[in-house]
């Protein structure tokens, strides 16, 4: 159970009532998306979720991903819908993208869990919205989330996350991730 630290119910308990009494979309999977820019919080969200939730397992679009050169396109959309697809038929399989060597590690095969979480930048995309029980939005100011990023990547990923801050915000206005999410909430309290 998420508990505030000063023993009360936390509000992000509201999310796993909402996210419990979501309808499965994608055969008996419940997809939870939780989208929002460059360091709102989403995977620590992500992971507070799935480990309240039982049969639960997470993807990360940083793992879908094929570097800095391919992030918020079409290969990513036809990735999701892939995964999703095998999702609805009980079994899906994935290939995590290696940052540091550039290339695919083996292929991951599980049997489809009782929620899906897919996590990060471009997983709330309106193309997957069919096989999504419940979407939630994490906002954070960009500066914000920029120095939250650099502080746990590094200085080195600086330059290219200036540039992808740049494709994510045009991502967003032109697929209307924010306005089309189930829930909103503030990424300021995330960390």
């Amino acid at each position: 159970m998420l508990v505030g630290g000063d023993g009360c119910v936390n509000p992000a308990n509201k999310l796993l009532d909402l996210i419990s009494s979501a309808k499965a979309r994608c055969g008996h999977t419940k997809v939870i998306t939780i989208d929002g820019p460059a360091g709102a919080g989403k995977t620590t969200l992500s992971q507070t979720i799935s480990d309240d939730l039982a049969d639960s397992h997470i993807i990360h679009m940083d793992d879908l991903y094929r570097g800095w050169d391919s992030t918020l396109d079409s290969n990513l959309t036809d990735e999701l819908n892939r995964i999703l697809l095998e999702t609805e038929s009980g079994e899906l399989n994935f290939q995590k993208y290696n940052w540091s060597s550039q290339t695919l590690d083996e292929v991951e095969r599980f049997q489809s869990p009782k929620y899906l979480i897919l996590e990060g930048v471009g997983s709330g995309q309106k193309s997957i919205k069919k096989w999504v029980a419940f979407s939630i939005w994490i906002e954070v100011p960009v500066e914000i989330g920029l120095a939250r990023v650099i502080e746990r990547d590094g200085e080195q990923v600086a330059l290219p996350m200036e540039e992808f801050i740049k494709q994510q915000n045009q991502y967003f206005l032109a697929d209307g991730t924010r306005e089309g999410a189930d829930y909103r909430i503030s990424g300021l309290l995330s960390n």
